[in-house]
């Protein structure tokens, strides 16, 4: 295990260093990529994603005058065979808590992995290419290349607050937040979509319990089937004017029906009605369903890329 220098410590985060955590990340984002990319609501979540105990899987780093200058963390909200892992260190100043916290969260994914019951169990994490010592220490430590994540955006400028009509058959409409049954088709058809990906659906009642602004969430209805589904993510921060499509979902059946893209074009009509200067989302460039073929079709533009590693313990 790689020791921190002299006079540095580590002890467990707690939801009142979510100040000084948000700090931290927005510091490290501008470092790779020249601005914050993480909301309040993002690091809510992670700090209190089901299967991350912060009192067991969960550190901060601490420098000589008792500042938080690292964050490590895993996430593996459905217990299944595999962690995703992020480690963030404040630029700089924080890199010598790297490779302690990288040391700690493998040291305790391992562990997760036993407790979850998966053996051999699959640890993986993303690093924007700048960010060249976290990608030395994850090299270091065995991780290999696996593929890449790509963060998309289109200015929303000339977009009208009125979208163009869906296909033939195809229904676009605000998701009914009372009905119990459509909450759980809709939970399906995302859970379905992103079954494979870096960043898949919690459960039903705990992916419940975060939701909360549903003003911004559409379906896509065929034949009185919610074949569709669009969940927007709200940003509290009021500097915000990005709209924010955290994902996007057609079952495989549906597929190749224009779904997707009437789900899309009603999202950005309704951003732009509201003001907002530009839309984004992150896509997985591997995704089998070729989503990115999609977002750059109706004009997105890819701002930068993520790596994502793999490693197996």
């Amino acid at each position: 295990m790689t020791e921190l220098p002299d006079g540095w410590s580590t002890r467990r985060p707690t939801l009142d260093d979510q100040p000084a955590l948000l700090e931290l990340v927005h510091a490290s984002d501008i470092a790779a990529v020249g601005y914050p990319d993480y909301s309040p609501e993002d690091l809510h979540e992670a700090l209190t994603e089901p299967n991350t105990d912060l009192s067991r899987d969960s550190w901060v780093a601490l420098d000589p005058d008792g500042r938080i200058v690292g964050w490590a963390y895993p996430s593996n909200a459905t217990g299944e065979n595999r962690d995703f892992i992020e480690v963030y260190t404040w630029p700089e100043r924080g890199r010598p808590a790297i490779r302690p916290l990288l040391d700690l969260i493998l040291a305790r994914a391992a562990e997760r992995g036993a407790e979850f019951g998966h053996n051999p169990y699959e640890v993986r994490a993303g690093a924007v290419p700048s960010e060249t010592a976290y990608i030395e220490q994850l090299t270091a430590v065995g991780f290999s290349f696996l593929k890449q994540h790509a963060r998309m955006q289109i200015p929303l400028d000339g977009v009208s607050a009125t979208p163009p009509e869906p296909p033939a058959g195809v229904t676009i409409r605000a998701v009914r937040a009372d009905d119990e049954a459509e909450m759980r088709a809709v939970h399906g058809v995302i859970e379905q979509a992103f079954v494979d990906s870096d960043h898949r659906a919690l459960p039903y009642d705990a992916w419940r319990k975060q939701v909360s602004a549903l003003d911004e969430w559409w379906v896509a209805e065929v034949d009185g089937v919610v074949a569709g589904a669009l969940e927007s993510s709200y940003d509290s921060d009021e500097g915000n004017d990005e709209g924010w499509v955290k994902r996007l979902a057609v079952l495989g059946s549906y597929r190749k029906r224009g779904l997707g893209e009437a789900l899309l074009r009603r999202a950005f009509a309704t951003y732009a009605a509201k003001g907002r200067a530009k839309a984004g989302l992150g896509v997985d460039m591997a995704n089998p369903t070729r989503a990115a073929r999609l977002y750059l079709a109706v004009g997105m533009k890819p701002l930068y890329e993520a790596n994502i590693y793999q490693k197996m313990i």
